[in-house]
């Protein structure tokens, strides 16, 4: 992978609705740097310390190298894709995907330690004694930042299942807005390509038992646009009008 392109991840937290799949979605202040006013998913880049090996006597699910076979990528580049996932995924959105369930007030205290930049993921599930569980997410899409731009990224999307009991608590300092997207709200929302794409094809299952069975069938090659004319232009030849405001092209 190119050094000027970061490696990151994102999750679609998907429930079952009256009218089939939903998916949690945010809405980013208008100041952020990267998609500011726009609604994404919970995720961000791969710090190094995702990539932290010390987080494998804490993890449940696939292990590492059977990720990093999947994803076809080293092992520590695989670990920290999964890492980042569900650490963006506690931060942003308060959901922890781990094995066993401590209680609301634990969750909530490393919580603050991940944002407050005092601990890290290994060191908030050795303080909370549980596993993350890799299980509980599905590889769903590759995406790479077009290179006519400045900021660029190599992004992974996984798609898991609201924990039954769980509720989301938005991080307010990166949050203005939340909602769940039902597809009948696909072409009303103010989102770039990667979740506009994503989105629709999770969108698309009747059911989140039925999109994570087709999420274990689908054969995931890196999608990477192009821009052209104002538009983002798709390697299937659909054309995406990049937003107002977004995008240094």
């Amino acid at each position: 992978m190119d050094a000027s392109v970061r490696a990151a991840s994102t999750v679609l937290v998907v429930r079952d609705g009256i009218d089939g799949v939903e998916v949690y979605l945010q809405r980013r202040p208008a100041a952020m740097r990267f998609a500011g006013g726009f609604w994404v998913f919970p995720g961000g880049r791969v710090d190094d310390t995702d990539r932290d090996p010390a987080i494998d006597e804490h993890w449940s699910g696939p292990p590492p190298a059977a990720w990093a076979q999947v994803m076809e990528m080293p092992i520590d580049l695989a670990r920290g894709h999964l890492v980042a996932a569900l650490r963006e995924t506690l931060e942003e959105s308060g959901i922890l995907l781990t094995a066993d369930r401590p209680t609301a007030d634990a969750v909530a205290r490393a919580r603050r330690g991940l944002l407050d930049g005092d601990r890290t993921m290994a060191g908030v599930l050795a303080d909370l004694d549980v596993r993350l569980d890799t299980g509980l997410l599905r590889y769903w899409d590759w995406w790479v930042t077009p290179a006519s731009e400045r900021r660029r990224y190599d992004t992974r999307f996984f798609v898991a299942r609201l924990p039954m009991g769980a509720v989301v608590t938005p991080h307010t300092d990166e949050v203005v807005e939340e909602t769940w997207a039902r597809p009948t709200d696909l072409d009303t929302l103010h989102v770039i390509a990667p979740t506009y794409y994503t989105m629709r094809a999770a969108l698309a299952h009747a059911s989140v038992d039925a999109l994570l069975a087709d999420a274990t069938r689908r054969t995931i090659a890196a999608v990477r646009p192009t821009i052209e004319d104002g538009d983002v232009v798709l390697p299937w030849d659909e054309r995406f009008p990049l937003p107002e405001g977004f995008g240094d092209a």
